[in-house]
């Protein structure tokens, strides 16, 4: 299966498209913002460059989020701007994903975008934008042309499946039943992936500059524990249950895996050293509930806590970034509503 041709987002702004089903991940961007903007100060800090920031944004996806982060990068350069007395640089702004994403969406909202930054920073922006598609596991730019690079949620996303020697019975991710190779083949992939990112950007960042890297991982070294197994067994119990009703082929189910990957942080920190292009100023974990609606205080007494809705929240968030990988090794007759209700 050809990746780059299959794996996006479900595009524009349906009930069960990215852009409408996106909270949780623009929740995880709002707790990772502090290091975002503490990162580009300390960049621009430096004076690397004169009158422009080039900017890339690993992942961008669709919807509102695509352009949150370059928003708060271009406020914090600006709060800086103001500080010394600068001029605000000329910004350029490359949104990378694979081939198949909505760019279209995206475009679509860039006149408010720049009228926002102007109220915001309360200048006339110099911010340019493009698009730059394909797979950020190879080279996508000029040789030190980059000053900041960012990525959100998207770096788990591996740039295959990876071959397994075993077969993965039953299962479309890593289990506690799967054969000790499947975590093998897991991880090397996700190993030489996140390397062929690194040495790739490390050609493609100008000397000193940044690069944030915000992902899903695992709490523990268990590659079966919960926090980043159980939603995708759910997934696959779905389509396990569906087989035996007769509604899908159990071949299908075998002969499918997703091509991702949630590692343990030590795994990061040992490939980025490993690489050796860059060094680590910061590696941090924080727990994000996957029901984006989810608030800390529901167990107030007065309030009650709907499971069944927050069930579907997060199925729909999961339907939104599986459902197109999903169709095209199952077939445009695979039932969504099935799937999804079923097993979340």
């Amino acid at each position: 299966m050809n990746m780059e041709s299959v794996l996006r987002m479900n595009p524009g702004h349906e009930p069960n498209s990215y852009a409408r089903n996106s909270t949780h991940q623009r929740n995880v961007m709002f707790k990772a913002m502090p290091i975002v903007k503490e990162r580009v100060r300390a960049l621009y800090r430096k004076a690397l460059f004169p009158n422009h920031f080039a900017v890339a944004g690993l992942g961008c996806a669709s919807g509102s989020n695509s352009l949150l982060a370059i928003s708060w990068i271009i406020e914090a350069i600006s709060g800086l701007c103001s500080q010394t007395g600068r001029s605000l640089p000329e910004v350029l702004v490359f949104l990378k994903d694979l081939p198949g994403n909505d760019f279209n969406s995206v475009f679509s909202s860039l006149p408010s975008f720049y009228e926002n930054l102007k109220e915001k920073n309360r200048v006339e922006s110099n911010c340019y934008v493009s698009a730059m598609p394909g797979s950020f596991y190879g080279r996508l730019f000029p040789s030190r042309s980059l000053h900041f690079v960012h990525s959100s949620y998207s770096v788990h996303w591996l740039s295959q499946v990876p071959e397994l020697p075993e077969q993965n019975k039953g299962s479309i991710y890593m289990a506690s039943t799967s054969p000790s190779s499947v975590f093998q083949a897991y991880m090397k992939q996700f190993q030489k992936d996140l390397t062929n990112l690194l040495s790739s950007r490390a050609e493609e960042i100008i000397p000193g500059g940044e690069m944030v890297l915000i992902l899903i991982g695992r709490s523990i070294p268990d590659p079966t524990s919960e926090d980043c197994c159980l939603l995708l067994w759910w997934l696959s119990r779905s389509l396990v249950e569906m087989a035996d009703g007769g509604l899908v082929e159990a071949a299908d189910i075998d002969s499918f895996n997703l091509p991702v990957y949630m590692p343990y942080k030590q795994e990061v920190t040992d490939v980025v050293e490993g690489e050796g292009s860059f060094t680590i100023n910061r590696l941090e974990t924080f727990e994000v509930n996957w029901d984006p609606f989810y608030h800390e205080d529901e167990d107030d007494e007065n309030c009650t806590f709907d499971k069944f809705k927050s069930g579907q929240n997060v199925a729909d968030c999961i339907r939104s970034v599986t459902e197109p990988i999903l169709r095209s090794h199952f077939g445009d007759g695979l039932v969504m509503e099935n799937v999804f209700k079923r097993g979340m």
